[in-house]
This record gives structure tokens, sequence and C-alpha cells, in this order.
């Protein structure tokens, strides 16, 4: 049983108190405010060049060609004003001036998409034919044979120039819910105190919240859950009416572009076949053995009765709590976990990291909570993140450096067109760098202890993609079905539909409070971007089969893996990740992926057994 240690007081600082050298380079992107200002203003005087070409792609190549250049211009320019605003805003939400300015960033996109949405509709009416004759003839157009291709697949779900410039139009009142949750919880929001066993009261915030869930004082666990989860039931009628109004717009994108289900409508984009998704739900149920036995292992080391959430992160011995890594620390061992992937590569993470300050580093108040890398082509692929000098946090860097890797990569190579990835190869990259980084420090970081607090982090990641998401996937599958039906959802239908997924989930192996379990998905943004959860599960699968490929030594697997980040989009996903090794349209990565888990479920056990 873990002896319970007072928790030390975590203070956080002011956004004012960040050392410049650990937050984002702004300056890389505008040089203040004002030039962001004059940026925006341009572009938006810039929309009516498009005007010429409304209504006259058919006139030839070279008027095509003129108009593509145009729009990808507009959306480079749009793309800048946007990150710089995005970061500014997330770094400190309670930044009235930063929100305005995020606000006005997402309705210029808005209107950037609705004036360029003439394009499709018009380029349909040209023909395939004929297209393909002026690819060849234009070498401005060289490139838009995959865009050509799966502009005439998706024809059936195309509509008519107007009902896209409205369809256009709508995004950026549509994106106001997400918009809406976020700063309610990241802005609003006021937690009250956790409490230490020796009745120290301890600042919760969105910022510290992960570091307070794997203290070993269970007392400040408990009441830090408590505290987090009973402020999100505080305004859960609001939360799950902003929920609801997102399940009615993808309904409505549903019904405009004539699919038969949201599900199908959210992986057509993609190419994704559904049988993906109910491949994934069905493995993942399967599986399910493989978590109960987890959950009895942690329950006898803890020396608990009762397994509670709000122990899944504690730490299995005391000595896990020593195991502090600085930030320098972890930009090293993440560099040595990646050398396989060649010198050039690690010399861009490094210089990411120290020099060139992708990464917006330590909490501050304000700050939005968790991590995510964040960028466009023309600007650095950023990170926000909290860290902590956890092996966590070390993962996490590691995590949200793959996309940013990612992206820089796809951005290099590829058109703008191309330079966004889909989501759903999205969460490879990023699950990638996690699987080398631990593959690497299980080798050469022998030392008992540490590897325990390895494989809990190891397994504490795996807990969110192969556990947590899977389970939000069924909530928003049965979500998304019964708005389709025309039935209501209420908070308490939400509720209730998320405690009973989690209590099939732990098997009764953990014990389910019921108002606070069910209140879990009110807590992840995520589902604001429909059918986005399920592809965090898959794309752990697609990871783990990709490292394995460099691990075992399979002939250019390192040069397969560097082709598929630099596809970018210029390949449907499923056809980038059979690139890069890996087939996800059958279940047997799902499958292997398991089998990863539960090897270290047992090398888990071994170690808590000596």
């Amino acid at each position: 049983m873990n002896k319970e240690t007072s928790v030390p007081e975590t203070p956080v600082p002011p956004r004012s108190e960040i050392k410049p050298e650990h937050t984002w380079n702004a300056p890389s992107v505008f040089s203040s405010d004002e030039a962001w200002e004059a940026e925006l203003k341009s572009v938006l005087a810039k929309l009516s060049a498009l005007d010429k070409y409304r209504g006259h792609l058919s006139d030839g190549a070279a008027t095509l060609a003129g108009a593509r250049v145009l729009i990808d211009e507009l959306i480079l320019r749009a793309g800048k004003v946007y990150v710089y605003a995005n970061m500014a805003h997330q770094v400190d939400t309670t930044n009235q001036a930063a929100s305005k300015m995020y606000s006005r960033a997402l309705g210029l996109f808005g209107q950037v998409a609705a004036a360029a949405a003439f394009f499709d509709p018009e380029l349909l009416a040209i023909g395939q034919a004929k297209l393909q004759q002026w690819l060849r003839d234009e070498p401005r157009l060289a490139d838009m044979g995959h865009y050509v291709d799966d502009l005439f697949r998706r024809q059936a779900h195309v509509r008519s120039a107007e009902v896209e410039e409205i369809l256009g139009m709508l995004s950026d009142p549509f994106a106001n819910v997400m918009t809406t949750a976020g700063l309610l919880t990241d802005a609003d929001f006021k937690f009250r105190p956790a409490k230490a066993s020796d009745g120290r009261e301890i600042p919760v915030t969105q910022g510290n919240i992960d570091e307070l869930l794997a203290e070993a004082d269970r007392e400040a666990r408990r009441t830090a859950w408590e505290s987090y989860n009973d402020a999100y039931l505080a305004f859960k009628n609001t939360l799950a009416n902003n929920l609801a109004t997102s399940i009615k717009q993808n309904v409505f994108n549903m019904r405009a572009r004539r699919h038969r289900s949201t599900l199908e409508a959210a992986l057509f984009a993609n190419n994704i076949p559904v049988d993906v998704f109910h491949n994934l739900i069905r493995t993942y149920r399967a599986n399910l053995p493989t978590w109960h036995r987890y959950w009895r292992i942690r329950r006898k080391a803890l020396g608990v009765e009762t397994l509670h959430p709000y122990d899944i992160w504690a730490p299995l011995t005391a000595d896990t709590l020593r195991a502090r890594i600085p930030y320098k620390q972890s930009v090293d061992w993440i560099c040595d976990g990646l050398a396989p992937l060649g010198k050039d590569y690690v010399r861009v993470v490094r210089k990411a990291c120290l020099e060139d300050r992708w990464v917006d580093v330590y909490p501050n108040q304000g700050k939005a909570g968790g991590a995510f890398s964040s960028g466009r082509p023309g600007t650095p692929p950023f990170i926000l993140m909290s860290y902590d000098d956890t092996l966590f946090s070390l993962s996490t860097l590691a995590h949200e450096l793959g996309h940013s890797l990612h992206s820089y990569l796809a951005w290099q190579t590829q058109p703008i067109i191309y330079g966004e990835y889909s989501s759903f190869v999205a969460e490879v990259a990023s699950n990638f760098h996690q699987a080398m980084v631990r593959a690497h420090l299980l080798e050469h970081q022998t030392d008992r202890a540490f590897q325990i607090s390895l494989i809990e982090e190891a397994i504490a990641n795996f807990h969110r993609y192969f556990f947590v998401m899977p389970t939000l996937a069924r909530f928003e599958l049965e979500t998304h079905a019964r708005m389709e039906r025309g039935e209501g959802l209420t908070a308490d239908d939400m509720n209730a539909l998320m405690a009973d997924l989690f209590a099939e989930a732990y098997g009764g192996e953990v014990h389910v409070d019921r108002e606070r379990v069910g209140i879990t998905w009110a807590t992840f943004g995520h589902l604001y971007v429909d059918y986005y959860v399920f592809q965090y599960a898959t794309g752990i699968s697609g990871a783990h089969a990709l490292a394995q490929r460099l691990l075992s030594g399979v002939p250019d697997a390192a040069m397969d893996y560097l082709n598929f980040l630099k596809a970018g989009g210029s390949l449907y996903p499923l056809e980038a990740l059979k690139l890069a090794g890996v087939d996800l349209t059958t279940p047997h990565a799902v499958e292997a992926a398991f089998n990863v888990l539960s090897g270290m479920v047992d090398k888990l056990e071994a170690l808590l057994g000596r």
C-alpha cells in the first residue's frame, strides 16, 4: 500500500510571470497585435479579388489556375491570422482582447470559405475529363490530381454554388458552440480547492488537475476529482444544451449533404468505411477483460478495498514521486528515442523545443486545459501544454511533437491543398513518438521504480486512448442516433448513458459514482469535432504497428514512416497508412495494440511482484 505523503502546493502563476523563453514565439507570426490587425483587414479587402473568377472557371485552364493561386494565398494568410489569435487566446483565456481576436479570426475563416465556395461546384460543372486534360496542360494545376479525383468521388454530396456558399458562411456561427464550451470551462469555471490528508487546501485548475490526480495522497486525489467533476455538474444543463446544439448541427450537415447518417457523413470526407468504426468498437469490447485484469492489479498494488476513478492515475509505488524530469531532460530523452528517424529529424525537434520556441511550456492562470499542436502552413506548428516535470508531461511533449513534426514535414513537402492531413491519421504520429520514446527509456533506464513509473504512464495513455475514447465514441454514436431519430437529449439523458457505458467497461472492478462519472462527456471538448474520439484508438493502433516495424529492423521502415508524414493530405488516409506499412481496414492492428497493452500489464505485474 502506498504511504500517504503530503502534497506540495503548486501555485499557478499569472501569465505575466512566465519567462519569454518558455512561451510560444508570437513574433515569428506577427510582430505585434497591430500587424495582425492590419493583415486581417488586408485579407478581408482582398476577398473581392475572387469576384472576377466566380462563374468563369470554365473559361480555361489559365483562369482556373489563377483562381487556385489566389484561393491558396487567402487560405495561407487567413491561417496565419487564425494561429496568432488562437494561441494568444488559449494561453490566457481570461484575456478579453485575445478572445475578441480569436472570434474575429474564426469569422475571417468563414468569410474566406464563403468567398471561395464557388470553386468546387464550378469544377464539377466543367467535368472530370476536361479537368484532367487541363491538369496535364497547365503546370500550375499539375498537382491537383488527387483533389479532382476526390471532388468527383464526393460529387453526390456537393451542392449548388449558392448552397455551398451558405454552408461556408455557417462555419463561423457553427464554431461558436465549441468556443462557448471552452470559454465556460477554461475561463469562467471556478473549482473549489482540493484538500490534502493533512487538511491543507490545494488550488484546482484546468492546468494542474492531471498532476493532482497523479498524487500519492488519496484524499487530495479524491477531493480534486470531486471538485473538478462537480464544477461541470453545476453547469450540466448549459453544457448539455451546448453539446446537443453541436449534434444538431452535425445532423443538419448530414441532411444538407444527403448522407444516411452522421457517422457516414463524418467518415465520408476521408473515404473511411463505417466498418472501421464498428471494427474498433467490437474489438475494444472483446478486449475489456484486459482492462479488468489491470484494475485488479492496480487495486491490489494500492492496497485499497475499492478502486475509484480517482485511483486510476495514482502512483503505484512511493518511489514514483521521485521521478521528476526537468523540461530540458525531457527534450534530450525524446530526441534519443527518435534517433532511429535520423539526425535531420532530431535536429528539427531539438531546435523546436529549445531555440525556436514552438512550445508554450508551463501552466499559468487562465491557460486552456490539456495540450495540443496548432499551426497552419506559413507558421510554426506551435504546442500548448502545461509541463510539470513528470513522466506524464514528458510523454505529452513527445505526443504533441509528433503532431507538430507531421505538420512540419507535410507543409515542407505539399502544396496548400494537401498541407492539412486528415483527423484519421492525426493521432498516429503523436502516439508513434510516445511508443518510440518509451521503448528507448525501457531499454536504457533500468531502475525498477522508474520502469514501473514508465509503464504506469504508458498504461495511462492507453487508458485514455483505448478505454476512455472508445467509450466516448459509443456515447457519441448513441447521442447522434437519438438526435437523428428526432429524440431530445437532456443533461440527465447524457449522464445516464455515460454512466451506463462506463459501468459496463469497468466490469465491476471500479466503483461508478454515477453523477460524477456520468458528467465525463462534458470534460472532453473533443466531442465538438464529430466522430473524432474513436480515431484516437485507431491512431494508437497504427502508431504501435509502425513503431514495431522500425524497432524490429524492417528495411526502410524509417523512410516509409517519413514518407507517410510528408504525404500530408495528398492521399486518402488509409492509403497513406498502407504506404507506411499498416492496414486499418481490418481489426488486426487494433488487436495487436491490445496485445501490446496486455504485455505491459504482464510486465507491470511482474515488477510489482518482485
